[in-house]
């Protein structure tokens, strides 16, 4: 029987379990449990224990309601507690390689996900490219994002971002240990998807986070989901409107259960929904962590030092129609009242820029990809939501580094008789390389392009993090992202670099549409 392997901490030794090829530490504290009085308040580093802990097994997800994702996927969080900081390594040694370390941030919104999905195992990572892989959780929802000046007011408080304050704590925690494990903490690649990759995005403008990681990855995210303190203010009356206290009631919020929180959470979510674009919770720019919106501080030479690979899915939006009832049955009326909703205004000659949109995507993808409304609507979300974001910060950040690359990924779904196209989190499995496990085939599809495609993939994202470079050979050259060219890899049925694809819809956004 192999010996389990274990690693002295700052905090006390842990105990990891061997798998072939692998030495995996799943549920490592990174900072103490944030609850009772600690509700609320930004993380602090572990208690000290004594003994030797087991590090065997995942520990709890933040709280949370279900996501569309997991339940899509069959991969729901089993179980959950307040108290969830903890993270997973996944090493192909103890030694002092210093191997390249791939640090993982989940999706879901700001509201769901777990660092121990399934999805999310590091194993396939880490053998295949000999680096180490680390995920984790962080506070989510209200309890993770939450604005409340009360709590901003009290000795060592915040407004907000505690889930981002976590994120960095976490990095800190990889910095000061991740040798032990045999990493290189001068080599650290933060990578993420959706709101992890927001997250990414967001911390490239966190100045306690400037040091902490040396490359980005950002797959169907970017910097722009962030409040100001006045929206991130009405989100907080909301949500204590919801849970029924008054405003700055910070003691009967910290005496709260769970499962009242997150009923009011969800409350909030639908009250929310018309008046207060984007996320319900998500990161706020508070002054103090988050200085200035990531966009801005990009442009103005904010994680210049750090390369950057960062991409979309060509229709994100598909998986979130799964949602929308009426969709099916949207026609031209209506698709231009939801355009007018999310793009309202007129331009310069008075004509609805909702009206514009619609009429240049038409255009732009007639006898290209289909133009019925429901198809329209997912193209206008996907780019308003999510690729126009990400190509507008590759550019601003490609202005200060030259190592910024962009993809963009078309591989289809089988799934739902080929409904979902190439939608949101459709790309997870193939980089993290699990096609082939449990209900994953049913999403991504099977069969030796699928297998292909993911090795190509780990290969380019295994490449980025030894290098800050994503090219290897059997993907041929991946130049550099610049906005005379617009170099894009197309990763997908087949793959090979495409200059500005889709130009047309991305300048509509550029231009204020």
């Amino acid at each position: 029987m192999p010996v389990e392997p274990e690693v002295e901490t700052g905090s006390g030794r842990v105990r990891g379990r061997s798998a072939p090829g692998l030495q995996v530490f799943l549920g490592v504290p990174y900072a103490r449990a944030p609850v009772g009085a600690r509700r609320l308040r930004p993380p602090e580093p572990p208690e000290p224990w004594t003994g030797v802990r087991r590090a065997q097994g995942a520990a709890p997800a933040a709280p949370q309601k279900p996501g569309l994702v997991s339940r899509l996927l069959g991969a729901s969080v089993d179980r959950y507690s307040e108290d969830c900081l903890y993270l997973n390594v996944w090493t192909p040694a103890l030694d002092g390689a210093r191997r390249p370390v791939l640090v993982w941030l989940h999706g879901g919104g700001f509201t769901t996900g777990s660092g121990s999905l399934g999805l999310y195992d590091g194993a396939r990572l880490a053998r295949r490219g000999d680096v180490v892989v680390v995920t984790l959780n962080y506070r989510l929802g209200a309890l993770g994002y939450l604005a409340l000046p009360t709590a901003a007011e009290e000795e060592g408080g915040s407004l907000g971002n505690l889930g981002l304050r976590d994120q960095v704590e976490a990095l800190r925690w990889v910095r000061d240990h991740i040798a032990l494990f045999g990493g290189d903490p001068g080599n650290v690649t933060l990578f993420g998807e959706s709101a992890g990759a927001m997250s990414v995005g967001t911390l490239l403008a966190t100045p306690p986070a400037h040091g902490l990681f040396d490359r980005a990855v950002l797959q169907s995210g970017a910097g722009d989901n962030v409040y100001d303190r006045e929206t991130a203010g009405r989100v907080a009356e909301t949500f204590m409107k919801e849970l029924g206290l008054a405003p700055g009631d910070l003691p009967g919020l910290r005496a709260a259960s769970v499962e009242a929180i997150l009923e009011a959470q969800e409350r909030s979510l639908g009250a929310l929904a018309r008046d207060v674009p984007g996320l319900a919770f998500q990161p706020v720019v508070d002054g103090d962590l988050l200085p200035q919106r990531p966009l801005v501080a990009v442009r103005a030479g904010a994680g210049a030092a750090v390369p950057m690979l960062i991409g979309t899915n060509r229709d994100e939006w598909k998986l979130y129609g799964l949602a929308d009832d009426r969709l099916k049955t949207l026609d031209a009326a209506a698709l231009l009242r939801r355009c007018a909703r999310n793009i309202p205004g007129a331009d310069a000659d008075g004509r609805s820029r909702a009206e514009r949109v619609v009429e240049a995507y038409r255009k732009a993808r007639q006898g290209r990809a289909s133009v019925e409304p429901r198809d329209l609507w997912c193209a206008i979300e996907s780019d308003r939501n999510f690729r126009h974001p990400a190509m507008q910060l590759a550019e601003a950040h490609a202005c200060r580094q030259s190592d910024t690359y962009a993809y963009l990924f078309t591989w289809e779904s089988p799934a739902l008789g080929g409904a979902l196209g190439s939608c949101h989190a459709l790309d997870v499995p193939f980089v993290f390389g699990c096609v082939r496990d449990g209900a994953v085939p049913k999403f991504v599809g099977d069969g030796p392009a699928v297998g292909a495609l993911s090795e190509r993939m780990q290969d380019a994202w295994l490449a980025f993090a030894r290098s800050g470079r994503p090219g290897h050979p059997a993907l041929g050259d991946w130049p550099s992202y610049a906005a005379n060219r617009r170099a894009t890899m197309i990763l997908g049925e087949s793959c090979g670099v495409e200059d500005a694809p889709m130009e047309a819809e991305r300048a509509l956004w550029d231009a204020g549409t």
